[in-house]
């Protein structure tokens, strides 16, 4: 469903700043894979996300999605393919607008372009019956302006909205560490079902090592703009976040460098 072949990107190239993003990355997802990215901060993670979504161009490589090459496109034509939840819950949804509007939106994002929402009756109810499955009780609030919800309220809007509409491939960047821990649980619980109701193909980047390890049937390290460990199966299933960090110092020769991914285990 997802293939990145070969795929480098350096930041400033030929300058004292110049900086390897990533280095020949390889990656592929089947359908229905759920991997979870783990890294310290430089370690490539945010650049591998902007570019399997187009907002940035590879330097060299290719990216695939459902078997089309979708190197070329932009971000916004990239849109039909993927859906992406940000760190940043103000991110995924216009505060402006209503629950109604955004979700509106959100669902005209794969049809042809038109200047009218289109909210129909049948539509209102489909959004109901949707937001009913979040059990935060915003099927009563389809006209409230989304700026009014919570923190984590709007990301799980948001995750809602990248979701109902079935992408090809599903990107969550950092989505709970935004959160309070009660808000983060519930954020990842949502993202637990509703990636396994649907078989989402999903690449979830993640600091917290402990969240890494029990979401998704795959699991990746990187480091240096490379992966440098990868998990699946049971390997994946008997990993705790010691042996992750051993594994890291195994490979590079030194202690994890991001004390956020231990602290938040």
């Amino acid at each position: 469903m997802l293939e990145l072949k070969r795929i480098t990107k350096v930041f400033n190239e030929g300058t004292a700043d110049e900086k390897i993003a990533l280095r020949g990355i390889d990656l592929t997802l089947a359908p229905g894979d759920f991997v979870t990215v783990i890294g310290s901060n430089g370690a490539g993670k945010s650049t591998l996300m902007n570019i399997i979504s187009g907002r940035l161009s590879p330097d060299t490589g290719e990216v695939w999605i459902n078997g089309c090459d979708v190197t070329a496109l932009k971000e916004h034509a990239r849109a039909r393919y993927i859906g992406r939840v940000f760190q940043d819950p103000m991110a995924g949804t216009a505060p402006h607008m209503t629950i109604e509007e955004n979700l509106a939106l959100a669902y005209n994002r794969t049809k042809r372009r038109t200047l009218s929402l289109g909210v129909t009756k049948q539509k209102r109810e489909w959004f109901r019956e949707t937001l009913r499955t979040l059990h935060l009780g915003l099927e009563d609030r389809l006209a409230a302006k989304v700026g009014l919800l919570s923190g984590g309220e709007r990301q799980a809007l948001s995750l809602l909205m990248a979701t109902f509409t079935k992408p090809d491939v599903l990107l969550l960047d950092e989505h709970t560490a935004a959160l309070d821990p009660a808000r983060a649980e519930l954020v990842t619980e949502l993202t637990k079902q509703i990636v396994e109701q649907h078989r989402l193909t999903t690449l979830m980047v993640t600091h917290n090592m402990e969240q890494a390890i029990r979401l998704g049937n795959r699991l990746i390290m990187m480091d240096g703009g490379q992966i440098i460990f990868a998990a699946e199966g049971k390997e994946k299933e008997e990993l705790t976040v010691e042996r992750l960090l051993e594994a890291f110092q195994r490979i590079r020769g030194s202690q994890f460098a991001s004390d956020r991914a231990v602290l938040s285990s």
